[in-house]
């Protein structure tokens, strides 16, 4: 897979670089600025990007909107963000397009290699990844009154696991049920969401925005 790499610490830049190559991914562009990030993009159309928030010259969210804005020229470019913390309009802003592969990592994931080379995968792959402990802090951040008053504690669990990007399989193997039953609980979350039906993927982003948006 062909991987575009915008980071502007030049030891983790080069630390990712190293990485990736080790499981045979291509990496086609490594960056350090916002400026530099959004040509790199559409011109190598990566099967992923890496992509830093905060990036030079501001340090403010130029790795960010370089990445959306990549995507409104390449609808479903793959992009996986890395932030030093927990951010919530990050998340939101990155699944708005509800189309392509989206993650959002905690940069201190990136020393647990397996992880975040599975997080790749999944975002090369089209699947929606985020970090454990970004959803953690969302949830406590959490008011005690809101949409998601409306689903059952089991209910909240499995919406929580497929913020994190999981599949049905890996929710069912998590809880120790059926996917049957986990499939009946996704079921009952876009009925009380109220979410509209259309593709299964979309419906998932969607319950995810409500989620992040506590």
């Amino acid at each position: 897979m062909r991987v575009v790499i915008a980071e502007d610490l030049a030891l983790l830049r080069d630390g990712l670089i190293h990485i990736l190559e080790a499981f045979d991914f291509e990496v086609v562009a490594s960056v350090d600025t916002g400026p530099a990030l959004l040509p790199a993009l559409l011109g190598h159309r990566p099967d992923v990007a890496v992509v830093d928030v905060r990036l030079p010259p501001t340090f403010t969210d130029e790795g960010l909107q370089a990445a959306i804005a990549a995507r409104a020229q390449v609808p479903g470019l793959p992009i996986l963000v890395l932030s030093q913390h927990v951010e919530q309009l990050y998340a939101r802003e990155l699944l708005a397009a509800g189309v392509g592969g989206i993650g959002y990592l905690l940069k201190d994931r990136v020393s647990h290699v397996g992880q975040f080379i599975d997080a790749v995968r999944r975002v090369a792959e089209g699947g929606t990844v985020m970090d454990p402990e970004v959803i953690a802090l969302l949830l406590a951040r959490r008011p005690d009154t809101g949409p998601l008053d409306v689903l059952t504690a089991r209910e909240r669990e499995v919406l929580g696991l497929m913020a994190e990007g999981r599949s049905n399989a890996a929710i069912a193997g998590r809880l120790f049920v059926s996917e049957k039953a986990v499939s009946k609980h996704i079921n009952s979350i876009f009925s009380k969401l109220g979410l509209p039906p259309s593709s299964d993927d979309n419906r998932r982003v969607m319950a995810v925005l409500t989620y992040l948006d506590q």
